[in-house]
């Protein structure tokens, strides 16, 4: 019998926005590989750390233009980081933790000042800022290669950060020089690009303290799959709140922010056209496209003009869309995900976008963070319960990563260069193509044993 409780209990811990990082080690033969202590160690650094970009983009340019949610973007930045520290307390003690929290909170402060200072037109000012920004990465990466011990050596971990620290100036410089698309393809490239610094610190850690994460392994196929399905659903969740307040107001880089992403969405086409064809790929975007990332345009609108049968009208589509993606979610997991449970997250999803949106219309910043990081950390739980299900259905894919096939890569952004994000979300999907042949009206692609 199908274990539905495995693919819903990591759903339902939205809530809990900064988990440890150990888990006590325990000898369940039955955990799932997406769950193990080692690949639950890398989501919650997947998590955290490439909400840590997110929040700094988006707080970087609210204190460049002034706008008034700026202080709650910079306080939702700030409270990442504090969410980290108890994370590191549990492996590297209350000590570790204090260093960590105060070279990471001074690197926020950093960032901040390097705004400042470019508002203000102060050169003086900014090369400060940006010098103090190049000590931050060293002193991490010394910090790293102390606490695990030499695992991850200073110059390997130094190199890592020094990328993102580039990609955060190079986006916010783009931004104030009015190069949009510049801006959001680095977007694009440095939030995937979080995904593989918690790969290789995750990979650290537990090659240091085997024990403690049950002699389990974080960078398998299964844990590829999980962090690569979530990288994609964090992106669109983050890229709908954006775009959505963007649009609102009549932004000079709305375009953009949409093209980003209509990239990821393509990103998601291309994979479904890989398996099901051109046909199946169509569908897909209809599904994705027509109720869902249209409907939030429509929403914004409404709400811009008052129109409230606009906004009903908006929510409908919203409503249809969790149907029938979650039936296509159903399908696809052939039940071990039913199609109900599926919709009831997809409308949680859409209520969490909503709601962000919503709030910061409203004037409430605060809750508007607070929101936007409640439903951050939901599409981690979502990546991780859809790469339960399709493991769970599919065991012996995840083996070893031999034989997988050569996945199309599309998009401007990250997903671009990383051909293994769509070979694993390829297999997200792939596992129930007979399935989906019915639901989508193609030629099968392969037989279930």
């Amino acid at each position: 019998m199908k274990k539905l409780n495995k693919v819903l209990i990591p759903l339902i811990g939205a809530a809990l926005i900064a988990p440890s990082f150990a888990q006590p080690a325990q000898a369940e033969e039955n955990v799932s590989p997406v769950e193990t202590p080692a690949v639950e160690l890398r989501g919650t650094l997947d998590h955290l750390l490439s909400e840590h970009f997110v929040l700094a983009v988006v707080s970087m340019q609210k204190q460049f233009d002034g706008d008034e949610g700026a202080e709650a973007a910079q306080a939702a930045l700030e409270q990442n980081a504090a969410d980290m520290k108890p994370a590191i307390a549990s492996i590297y003690g209350d000590e570790g933790a204090e260093e960590f929290n105060r070279i990471f909170s001074g690197h926020n402060q950093f960032t901040a000042d390097y705004v400042q200072a470019v508002k203000d037109g102060d050169e003086a000012a900014q090369q400060e800022a940006s010098e103090m920004l190049d000590a931050f990465y060293v002193e991490l990466g010394e910090f790293l290669e102390a606490a695990t011990e030499g695992e991850l050596p200073a110059g390997a971990a130094i190199e890592v950060l020094d990328i993102h620290e580039e990609q955060v100036e190079k986006a916010f410089d783009a931004y104030v020089a009015g190069d949009y698309e510049t801006v959001y393809m680095t977007y694009r490239e440095g939030l995937s690009h979080m995904f593989d610094i918690s790969a290789a610190l995750s990979g650290a850690i537990v090659a240091q303290s085997p024990d403690t994460f049950d002699g389990t392994d974080p960078n398998t196929a299964a844990g590829d799959l999980r962090a690569d399905a979530s990288n994609l659903v964090a992106e669109h969740f983050a890229l709908a709140t954006l775009g959505m307040a963007k649009e609102f107001k009549d932004a000079p880089d709305f375009d953009f922010v949409s093209w980003a992403e209509d990239e990821n969405t393509a990103d998601l086409k291309a994979t479904i056209g890989s398996v099901y064809g051109d046909e199946g790929a169509e569908q897909f975007e209809m599904i994705w496209q027509g109720n869902h990332i249209l409907a939030q345009s429509d929403y914004v609108n409404a709400v811009k003009n008052e129109d409230d049968a606009a906004k009903e009208e908006a929510l409908a589509s919203f409503s249809t869309f969790a149907d029938e993606f979650g039936a296509f979610l159903g399908t696809a997991t052939e039940g071990i995900l039913p199609a109900d449970a599926a919709t009831e997250l997809v409308n949680m999803h859409e209520e969490q976008v909503l709601t962000t949106f919503d709030r910061y219309i409203d004037g409430d910043y605060e809750g508007s963070f607070e929101k936007f990081r409640e439903g951050y950390a939901f599409t981690f739980d979502i990546g991780s319960g859809l790469a339960g299900a399709i493991v769970e259905q599919n065991p012996e894919m995840f083996e070893d990563e031999a034989g997988m096939p050569d996945m199309p890569q599309t998009g401007m952004g990250g997903m671009s260069n990383q051909g293994p994000t769509l070979q694993w979300y390829a297999w997200l999907l792939a596992g129930a193509a007979v399935a989906f042949g019915g639901y989508f009206g193609v030629r099968k692609m392969r037989s279930n044993a």
